[in-house]
């Protein structure tokens, strides 16, 4: 099957750089807003059989103008949800997002057992996305959307998906409303089949999202 991973449109505390994944959390900018609807269009050539959306506003939000679209009523899933910031919740400041972001990069490069400072371990985090995965694999249905978040896409597929390595996970982060779509199945495996409207191969050539100093990579909550 195809899952199509949506991260949320523009927040406020995106703008602001802070680290917030609290339930229910902020709603869009009038940017984000604008993303959410330009969605529309974006998947306009792909059937779209169910649409999941987080426990978080945001998500809500960006899903709805798709969802009104195609006639279909989001399912709600907590494991969607951003990954918690623990201990540094609401702040901006560089020892936070270095604590935040290289906690995330340790999960990516395969060690699940580490935690985040106050919140969930890697294994944890990986454990109630697939469980939503598996809900929609029991559909039995051709074409999923997840609307999610940036750093939870990117962990689940460093630790679900057999054709990118965590160097590439390193390097790409999930741009608002940014598409990314997995096919395959939990059995035998899942594959990215395209990163941001790009082929793995493609997007790798492209280059680095960021200079590899978690402090300075962009906040994806």
């Amino acid at each position: 099957m195809r899952l199509i991973l949506i991260r949320h449109g523009q927040t406020p505390a995106n703008v602001e750089g802070i680290l917030e994944s609290s339930v229910p959390g902020p709603g869009l900018t009038e940017l984000g807003q604008q993303q959410a609807e330009e969605l529309v269009k974006a998947l306009s050539g792909d059937t779209i059989d169910a649409l999941f959306v987080s426990s978080m506003i945001r998500t809500h939000l960006t899903a709805a103008p798709l969802a009104a679209a195609r006639g279909l009523e989001p399912i709600v899933r907590p494991g969607l949800r951003e990954i918690s910031a623990g201990d540094v919740e609401g702040n901006r400041d560089d020892a936070s997002v270095h604590q935040y972001v290289s906690t995330l990069l340790t999960w990516c490069d395969g060690d699940l057992h580490v935690r985040m400072p106050g919140g969930d371990t890697g294994k944890e985090v990986i454990a109630r996305f697939d469980e939503v995965v598996a809900e929609a694999e029991a559909m039995e249905v051709g074409t999923v959307a997840l609307v999610s978040h940036g750093a939870m896409i990117r962990a689940w597929c460093a630790a679900r998906t057999t054709n990118v390595d965590a160097e590439f996970i390193h390097n790409h982060y999930v741009v608002n409303t940014g598409i990314v779509v997995v096919e395959g199945s939990s059995a035998r495996g899942w594959e990215v089949a395209a990163w941001l409207g790009q082929s793995v191969s493609e997007a790798a050539a492209r280059g680095v999202a960021s200079d590899h100093s978690p402090a300075s990579e962009p906040l994806e909550d």
